[in-house]
């Protein structure tokens, strides 16, 4: 068997180095804008509930209230990393790593419009997605778990993240999505499932254990509380969470998210390392 010269780049063991990946970036942003409607949504409803997978793991593992506060964070962080393991390695589109679309859109491969209709179907999508996860977990009587402590940690979860200050929720979001979308660039530059998984692990669990807000699995976290704290899971303060909080949250965590990933990773990559076609 012959071995063309195009092949050998493939069977290279190094990840992509990071113009590479910003090339990689800008033609993935391509193929996202013109992806069918249809097709993105169902995508994105993976996406969300992938990423409430990794949200279901997260606090399954917390319900243990005897380990130490750092033990939880660190390890309840690995758990979550679950969930973007399956959108990297598994296929599926997430609102805060399209974030990233922006590296084809200053290089005016895709325009204003495509990338925000994209934006709109997958943070839908996700939402749709994450609600279903919702579903299943509560049906499949997880909260049950440890003899209730599962469902006071949903609950417990979600009043933490409708507390504070909408200002404040926004830098959190801003943080998550820096490393959220390194942790993506480090996917772009993988040439294997391992690269992947190990690549995330970090910026992830960093993220999660750091207390930062993601937009997408806070659209599981917190319908879960709520419906938990309807259904007579008990946790303190559990008054404080309602529908309006919710709004409050995730309404400063996407745009918190939108500039962490499209300022601070996509457009400072773009701006260092896109290369000009000459024509």
């Amino acid at each position: 068997m012959t071995i063309e010269k195009s092949d050998l780049a493939e069977l290279k063991p190094d990840a992509l180095a990071p113009a590479a990946v910003e090339a990689k970036a800008e033609a993935l942003a391509v193929g996202k804008a013109n992806m069918a409607p249809a097709k993105c949504f169902v995508l994105a409803m993976f996406a969300g509930a992938f990423i409430g997978f990794g949200a279901m793991f997260f606090c399954t593992f917390l319900g243990d209230t005897t380990m130490p506060f750092g033990v939880q964070r660190l390890v309840g962080g690995l758990c979550f990393c679950l969930g973007l393991v399956l959108v990297l390695c598994c296929g599926a589109e997430l609102f805060t790593g399209n974030s990233l679309m922006v590296c084809g859109l200053a290089s005016k491969k895709i325009t204003w419009g495509g990338m925000l209709k994209n934006w709109a179907i997958v943070w839908l999508g996700n939402l749709a997605g994450a609600l279903l996860a919702v579903f299943l977990v509560f049906m499949a009587a997880v909260p049950d778990m440890n003899g209730g402590n599962v469902g006071a940690t949903f609950v417990s979860v979600a009043l933490g993240k409708v507390t504070p200050e909408w200002m404040t929720l926004f830098f959190k979001g801003v943080m998550c999505n820096i490393l959220v979308c390194l942790a993506v660039w480090i996917g772009f530059s993988a040439r294997s499932v391992v690269d992947k998984v190990v690549g995330i692990l970090l910026p992830i669990s960093a993220f999660v254990a750091c207390g930062f807000e993601h937009c997408v699995a806070n659209m599981f976290f917190l319908p879960m509380g709520l419906v938990c704290k309807m259904t007579g899971y008990a946790a303190a303060g559990a008054e404080a969470l309602d529908v309006a909080g919710i709004l409050c949250n995730l309404s400063a965590a996407t745009l918190g998210n939108v500039v962490g990933g499209f300022v601070f990773v996509g457009l400072a990559y773009w701006f260092v390392y896109h290369v000009k076609s000459e024509k």
